[in-house]
């Protein structure tokens, strides 16, 4: 009796293990970045350093997952994929980078790195997403605020908005769609605000 118990044991604890190799080979879903930066012409101010705020972005945007909308109310994600960090933080290093791209002004930085600070740039993402209803597009829309940072004042404010289609199938076609929207945003956010420091 004791044989068969220790035998029943034995398989009951290569079951589990049989189980948990299996949860540990689970296919990690596709990673993706925002590839470009796009190049930007402004107004040179060699003088002003600026700091990029984290953007804000309500909760469903905030994280790794890549929305879909079936419908203007329903909020589904992107099957199988990921952003490679949250989104909000993916935006803010993207707008350092085509801020330092453009060699206008004198330093770009984000909150903690010690820069004696002009401006601010403060974004909100107002959407991030595939939207399907009527066509598979990518809507891309963020508010930026120019914000002084001597006093506090908004020196200015806008909305930028840019869609782009989805063109083939598989995950890849839709990040590629929201990667080409947010190119479009970032050049105009960056010439814009190029204009005000």
């Amino acid at each position: 009796m004791s044989g068969m118990r220790a035998s029943v044991v034995a398989m009951v604890g290569l079951a589990l293990l049989s189980g948990c190799g299996a949860l540990g080979t689970k296919t990690p879903p596709d990673t993706y970045a925002l590839t470009g930066t796009p190049e930007v012409e402004g107004r040179a101010s060699p003088g002003r350093q600026i700091l990029i705020a984290e953007p804000l972005a309500l909760k469903a945007l905030d994280s790794e997952q890549i929305v879909i909308k079936p419908t203007p109310s329903s909020i589904e994600y992107l099957a199988d994929s990921q952003w490679s960090d949250r989104l909000p933080k993916i935006v803010q290093a993207k707008l350092v980078e085509a801020f330092e791209n453009t060699n206008r002004l004198g330093g770009v930085g984000r909150p903690g790195e010690g820069l004696a600070i002009d401006y601010q740039i403060a974004t909100s993402i107002r959407a991030f997403e595939v939207r399907v209803q009527g066509g598979r597009t990518a809507v891309v829309e963020i508010s930026a605020k120019v914000i002084n940072d001597r006093n506090g004042t908004v020196r200015d404010q806008e909305v930028f908005r840019s869609t782009s289609p989805v063109s083939g199938t598989g995950n890849s076609a839709y990040v590629e769609a929201l990667d080409r929207a947010f190119d479009n945003v970032t050049a105009d956010l960056v010439r814009w605000a190029l204009q005000r420091f």
